[in-house]
């Protein structure tokens, strides 16, 4: 619950941070049988899916760098059924960003095109 809660509160604080950035969003916490993309937004050039990672400072690896490649897997195939399944966003191109957000600091750390499908 408290994990659950905690990256929620995570989710609201990147999303805040990227609709400051131009960014608008078209989905949250989008679901398939391929898994889940956090946040799907747009800014006038891209369809833009984000990875909000939290970290706690226990963590090996940075917030940004734990989304590996097994991850970024599960991410663009659940990124081609929401583009399936979405008509109006077919025609864009696309990007994948992580926000990482450090627990200790709370730091916030935006990577666009962190990733290439």
């Amino acid at each position: 619950m408290f994990k659950r809660l905690t990256g929620q509160r995570g989710e609201r604080q990147a999303e805040a941070f990227l609709k400051r950035n131009g960014l608008k969003l078209v989905a949250r916490n989008w679901q398939c049988r391929h898994g889940e993309i956090d946040l799907v937004m747009h800014d006038r050039e891209f369809l833009v899916f984000v990875e909000v990672r939290l970290r706690t400072p226990r963590g090996f690896a940075n917030s940004a760098e734990s989304v590996d490649v097994f991850k970024q897997r599960k991410l663009v195939q659940a990124a081609s059924y929401f583009l399936a399944t979405s008509p109006l966003w077919q025609s864009w191109p696309c990007r994948f960003d992580v926000v990482g957000i450090e627990g200790d600091t709370g730091e916030l750390a935006w990577i666009d095109h962190a990733f290439e499908a």
